[in-house]
C-alpha cells in the first residue's frame, strides 16, 4: 500500500501511477489538478485538500475521508459508491450524476454543493452544513435532514416523502411551494408553514 505524507500538487494531470488505488494520503493538497476518470477506488486521505480538481469519472469507490476538504471541484459523474466523508468540506463541489449509492456522510459542511436532480433516498445527511446548496429535483425521500442547515439552499421539485427534516434550518427555503407529504418536520417548521399559508396561530 503507497503512503503519501505532507505532498503539494499544483497544476498537474495526475496518473494511477502517482497515485494508485488504495492509496493513504495524509496532510496531502492538490490544487487545480487534473484526474479525470482515474481509479481512486479504496484510498483513504485524512486531512488532505482538494482544491478546484478536476475528478469528473472518477471512481472513490470504497474510499474514506477524513476531515478531507474538496473545495470548487468537478466530481460530475464520480463513483462514491459505499464511500465515506466524515466532518469533509466539499464546498461549491458539483456532484451531478455522481454515483451516491450507500454513501455514508458522517457531518460536514456541503455549502452551495450541486446536488441537482441526484439520488439521495435514505441518505442520513444528520447535521450536515448544506447552505446554499442546489438540491433542484432532487429524491430526498426517506433521507434524515435531522438538524442539517439547509438555509438558503434550492430544494425546487424535490422528492422529500419521508424525510426527517426535525431540527433542520429551513431560513429561506419556501416550505410552502415543497410537497412535504409524508415528510416529517417538528412544531417550530409547523408554525412557519402554517403562517406562510396565511393561518392566524392565537
Amino acid at each position: 500500500m503507497d503512503v503519501f505524507e505532507d505532498l503539494e500538487v499544483v497544476d498537474e494531470t495526475l496518473d494511477v501511477d502517482r497515485i494508485p488505488p488504495g492509496s493513504t494520503l495524509r496532510r496531502c493538497t492538490f490544487e487545480r489538478c487534473r484526474m479525470r476518470g482515474l481509479d481512486l477506488s479504496e484510498i483513504d486521505t485524512r486531512q488532505c485538500v482538494f482544491s478546484e480538481c478536476d475528478l469528473a469519472n472518477t471512481d472513490l469507490s470504497g474510499s474514506r475521508h477524513e476531515g478531507s476538504s474538496f473545495t470548487n471541484c468537478r466530481l460530475a459523474g464520480a463513483t462514491l459508491t459505499t464511500a465515506v466523508l466524515d466532518r469533509c468540506r466539499m464546498l461549491g463541489s458539483d456532484l451531478t450524476s455522481a454515483r451516491l449509492l450507500a454513501l455514508d456522510v458522517r457531518g460536514g459542511d456541503w455549502s452551495f454543493v450541486n446536488l441537482r436532480h441526484q439520488d439521495l433516498r435514505g441518505i442520513d445527511l444528520t447535521g450536515v452544513r448544506l447552505r446554499g446548496a442546489d438540491l433542484t429535483a432532487s429524491n430526498l425521500r426517506d433521507a434524515v435532514l435531522r438538524n442539517a442547515v439547509l438555509s438558503d439552499a434550492t430544494l425546487e421539485r424535490a422528492a422529500l416523502g419521508g424525510a426527517d427534516l426535525r431540527g433542520a434550518d429551513v431560513d429561506g427555503v419556501a416550505l410552502h411551494e415543497l410537497d412535504l407529504r409524508g415528510a416529517i418536520i417538528d412544531t417550530t417548521q409547523a408554525l412557519a408553514l402554517a403562517l406562510s399559508h396565511g393561518a392566524i396561530v392565537a
